[in-house]
Formats: C-alpha cells, sequence, structure tokens
C-alpha cells in the first residue's frame, strides 16, 4: 500500500509518516519498482499502535521503547502519565476557575482585570499578611466574585486571615452560600468547620438559617456545635439539645449557656430550657462538675420555673450544687 492510501485509511498525514520514518518509529517494508514507498499489513499495525500510544500522552522517544524494546514494563510509565494528566488537570481547572471569577467580576476593561488577577493571586499568596490585604481590599474598587472569598475562606488556616474574609463576605450578602454548604459536605474536616463559622458570620437570614439547621445534624460534632451557638442567638429552638451537650460536656460550655439564654429571652421557651435543664441534672446525678454547670445555666434563664428549679437545687445533696443554686438565688433575689 503506498503512502497517500496509508494516509487516507490511517488519518495519518503523509508528512507525519514521513516524519515517522525519519524517527525509525516505522519503515516501509518495500519500495515499488517506481521507488514509491509500500507499506505492508504489519507496518499499518505498527501505524496504529503507534497513534494509540500517543493519544495515552507518550512522546516519540518513549513509543519508540515501548515498541522496539522486548523488556520494556509500562507500569512506571503509566504511572507517570497518570501523574501528569491530574497535574495538567489540576492546572487547567485553576485556570478555569480563575477565568470564571474574572468573568463574574464584570470588568468593564483591561485594567479591571489586571485589578482582579493580582486580587486574586495575593489570596493565594503565602504571606499571611498578604492575604489579610486582600481580603480587606476585596470590597470597593473592582469586587472580587463572592465565590473567590468563599473559596480562599475554606482553604485558610490563619484566623486572622479568616475573619477578614468572613467580613468581605458578608458584604456582599449571602451569595457564596451555596458553596459554603457544598463545605460543610466536605470529607476534609477542616473545610467543613471552615464553611460553618463563615456562615455563622453571615448576617441572620434565612438562607444561612437554613444551613445552619442543617448542619445540626453533621456527623462531625465541631460543626453541630458551631451550628448550634449561632442558632441559639438566632433564636431557633432546635439548636437546645446541642447546647445542652455543650454545657454537660463542658464544650464552650460558657458561650453554650449565653445561648441558652439568649433562647430563654423569648417566654415561650424559658420554660421548656428549664425543664430540659432540669431533666439533665437528674440525668447527669453522678457528674459533679457537670450539675453545676447545668446548674449555672439556669441563672440567665428568667422567670419563676427557674427560680423554683433553683431553690430546690439549693437543698441538693450534692454541696458544690447546692451552694452554687442559692447563690444563684440570692443573686436573683436582689435584682
Amino acid at each position: 500500500m503506498l503512502i497517500g492510501e496509508v494516509a487516507r485509511r490511517s488519518g495519518v498525514s503523509a508528512r507525519m509518516l514521513r516524519h515517522y520514518e525519519a524517527l525509525g518509529l516505522v519503515r516501509p517494508t518495500g519500495r515499488t519498482g517506481g521507488g514509491y514507498r509500500e507499506y505492508s499489513g504489519e507496518d499499518i499495525r505498527r501505524i496504529f499502535h503507534i497513534e494509540s500510544l500517543r493519544s495515552l500522552g507518550l512522546s516519540l522517544r518513549e513509543i519508540g521503547s515501548a515498541l522496539d524494546d522486548p523488556g520494556f514494563a509500562p507500569s512506571e510509565l503509566v504511572d507517570d502519565l497518570i501523574r501528569q494528566a491530574r497535574e495538567r488537570i489540576a492546572e487547567e481547572t485553576e485556570l478555569l476557575t480563575r477565568l470564571r471569577h474574572i468573568g463574574a467580576a464584570g470588568p468593564a476593561d483591561w485594567e479591571d482585570v489586571l485589578q482582579v488577577v493580582a486580587l486574586l493571586r495575593a489570596l493565594r499568596s503565602k504571606s499571611a499578611a498578604t492575604r489579610h490585604r486582600a481580603a480587606l481590599s476585596s470590597v470597593g474598587g473592582v469586587p472580587v466574585p463572592v465565590e473567590a472569598l468563599v473559596e480562599a475562606a475554606l482553604s485558610e488556616p490563619d484566623p486572622i486571615v479568616a475573619g477578614a474574609l468572613h467580613w468581605a463576605m458578608a458584604q456582599s450578602g449571602d451569595g457564596g452560600l451555596a458553596l459554603l454548604g457544598e463545605g460543610l459536605g466536605s470529607p476534609v474536616a477542616a473545610v467543613r468547620r471552615r464553611a460553618v463559622r463563615s456562615i455563622t458570620e453571615i448576617p441572620d437570614g434565612a438562607a444561612a438559617t437554613a444551613l445552619l439547621r442543617g448542619a445540626l445534624t453533621s456527623p462531625d460534632i465541631v460543626v453541630r456545635r458551631y451550628a448550634a451557638l449561632a442558632l441559639g442567638v438566632r433564636g431557633v429552638a432546635e439548636a437546645i439539645p446541642t447546647l445542652l451537650d455543650m454545657v454537660v460536656e463542658q464544650a464552650q460550655d460558657v458561650d453554650a449557656a449565653d445561648a441558652l439564654s439568649a433562647l430563654a429571652s423569648r417566654p415561650a421557651l424559658a420554660d421548656r430550657i428549664v425543664t430540659a435543664l432540669v431533666g439533665r441534672l437528674a440525668h447527669d446525678a453522678a457528674e459533679p462538675s457537670a450539675r453545676r454547670r447545668l446548674a449555672e445555666a439556669l441563672a440567665d434563664v428568667p422567670g419563676s420555673a427557674a427560680s423554683r428549679a433553683l431553690a430546690e437545687l439549693s437543698c441538693d445533696e450534692d454541696r458544690t450544687v447546692a451552694l452554687t443554686a442559692a447563690y444563684i438565688v440570692g443573686l436573683r433575689g436582689a435584682r
């Protein structure tokens, strides 16, 4: 088969076939009487082998080694190709994300584009100070899309920089909540926890509160606790069981007691919280320190039900609990 016919059937140009021949990858088996290259069936099979290996990303040099070395072991080369492919995908994904962020910023001219690029680069800087400045400067002027701020927040280990990012996101409204919601389901604990803390910093609104309600059922206990603290301040009663657990387990127990107090400022919830606290006091009788914390949590719960519960606790068998309750009763009476 002559070179033109081979090119037509294989899809490999005659020029490329000559290049393969020059590199020694495939040589026509014969020549016609007129001196034209003539390819055998075996030659054509080798051409298809070459094209198959090229489709995997092998260089022509690697293809020559693979086809001509009887002892060639493909496993190591395939592993290397996988690594290279992953690197290319990561680079292209990063480029696509950057382009989407620039497009979302709606730049009016190339000067705007360059400003957005500079801010995006600064948000990925190794310097915490640089990231902090970028977060603060993202508000005003050419805006950085909230999606970029969310992505930065979900990967930010420095608490000061994270605070600046939270502030910047809060100025942008709740546009980043969808991405933060995805962060709550991340397999990486640090990302889940950064996501919930970011949500708690967004001004009270139905969308943010809904995400925090969902976070109360997270398998990550830290996420549940952050959500409960924020929901308590927002007056969401579903947070009460988790807040009580935090008091018992001495996990941010002071903050949890404050959140319960905030909830108890609503008359409809005050008696419910007192009943729950008293129930935990009975249930946790074997844990004196937990009972003391529960008694202290009653201190800022308004209403007669809390006062009656404290009066009963002032006669508790546990002297520490009794003294704590008596002291709180005295304070409430002095008000």
